[in-house]
Parts: structure tokens; C-alpha cells; sequence
């Protein structure tokens, strides 16, 4: 095993700034899958769960959905709410039972709410419950994604370190090429973020500046000669 006094954040920009790898990339057409952006993780006014890592986090998160949509692609926004009983939570809800534990994110509360910041168009865009890390367990993203046809899983929201990463990992195992807007994601500590980054970087993801996906996107957009 390597040592290192290096920070994850110093080690994160060493290895963006030496690619080692070869990137995936992009493929023919894309999803955009915005993991958890509601009350309970984005509003750090309200909530001590809450954490932001970029502040134009959501703004970056709104103008990929809203090129998405010129393109005809699909977007989804997935958040996290339990029943009272708290039951679907299963055993990932045992550990704690307080007003801020994850199985007391009740369907139609506060917590379980996307954060009034986030732009979704309700006549185009898709929405799914989640309870556990990885977007596409238990929910329809994957026949979504057969019908539409997409190659490409761009994935922003939160946390960096779990369902961020689980989603990554889920799409990846899956076939999918798979991209995380640097700028998009957040986490609760600067040392989970990086860490998570460098890793994801490494092994699952392309990891990059989200104006490159904007860029990429505009290309697509753009009329062929």
C-alpha cells in the first residue's frame, strides 16, 4: 500500500492533471440522472444532513437538464423518502433513530422534497423514488434507458461518496459509459468528496469540468454539415 501526507484533494488534482488512463467517453446520446437533490442533503440552512460542495452546484445541475431536453434526451431526478413504519428502509435503517436519520425521510415531507432551487419540467422529466445508494436498484431507470437507447450515463447530486458512487459503479457494471461532472457533485467532507472523485476517476467514471459536458452537448446539438 502507498503512503502519502497528500490531502485527497491535493492527490485528486495530481491525478487530474497526469491522465493515466484512457477515458471512456462519450457515447451516441445520453441520460442525465440528478441523484438526491432534495431538502434533506441540499439545504444546509435548514438541515445538518445538508452539504454543498460548489455553490452553483444546482445551477450547473439546471443548465445540463435544460440541454437535455433542447437534444430530447431524458432527464431524471431521483430523491430518497420511507414509509412511517420505516420498513422499506430495511437493515441501512437500524443503525440510528433520530429526526435527522435517514429512515425519518417520510414520503411528503420537508426532508423528502427537492430543493425549490432545481428546475424540473413535470410534463418531460422522470422521477423516481429511491431507498437505497444506487439509483438503479429497485427503481425503472434501466428499461428507461433500454427505450431510449442511451449509451451515456451523466450523473450529478449527492453524496460523492454513496449514491453517487454506488450509481456509478451500478452503470458501469451495466455497460454504460459513464460521466461525473466535477462542479455537480457534493459531499459532506472535502476528504470523502476527493477521495470518492479520485477513485471514481480511476476506476469507473470519467470524471471532468462540466463545461466540457456542456461543450459536448452543444456539439451534439450542433447542425451537421
Amino acid at each position: 500500500m502507498i503512503t502519502t501526507d497528500k490531502t485527497a484533494k491535493e492527490i485528486f488534482h495530481e491525478v487530474m492533471q497526469n491522465p493515466q488512463r484512457v477515458p471512456f467517453g462519450f457515447g451516441k446520446k445520453a441520460v442525465l440522472v440528478n441523484v438526491d437533490p432534495q431538502k434533506s442533503y441540499t439545504r444546509t440552512d435548514l438541515y445538518k444532513t445538508a452539504y454543498e460542495t460548489d455553490p452553483r452546484q444546482l445551477e450547473y445541475v439546471n443548465e445540463l437538464a435544460k440541454r437535455f431536453r433542447a437534444l430530447g434526451w431524458p432527464v431524471v431526478w431521483t430523491h430518497v423518502s420511507f414509509l412511517d413504519s420505516a420498513e422499506d428502509a430495511g437493515v441501512w435503517g437500524t443503525r440510528t433513530d433520530t429526526p435527522d436519520s435517514l429512515q425519518n425521510i417520510k414520503y411528503g415531507s420537508d426532508r423528502a422534497a427537492f430543493d425549490e432551487r432545481v428546475d424540473i419540467d413535470t410534463a418531460k422529466d422522470v422521477i423516481y423514488t429511491k431507498r437505497m445508494p444506487s439509483a438503479f436498484f429497485e427503481t425503472p431507470l434501466q428499461s428507461l434507458l433500454v427505450w431510449h437507447q442511451v449509451d451515456t450515463v451523466i450523473i450529478t447530486g449527492g453524496s460523492t461518496s454513496g449514491c453517487i458512487r454506488a450509481t456509478a459503479v451500478e452503470s458501469l457494471s451495466r455497460g454504460y459509459r459513464t460521466i461525473v461532472p466535477e462542479e455537480c457533485v457534493a459531499d459532506k467532507h472535502e476528504s470523502y468528496h476527493y477521495a470518492n472523485l479520485t477513485d471514481l476517476h480511476l476506476k469507473y467514471a470519467d470524471v471532468m469540468k462540466v463545461n466540457d459536458v456542456l461543450n459536448w452537448l452543444d456539439e451534439t446539438a450542433a447542425p451537421k454539415d
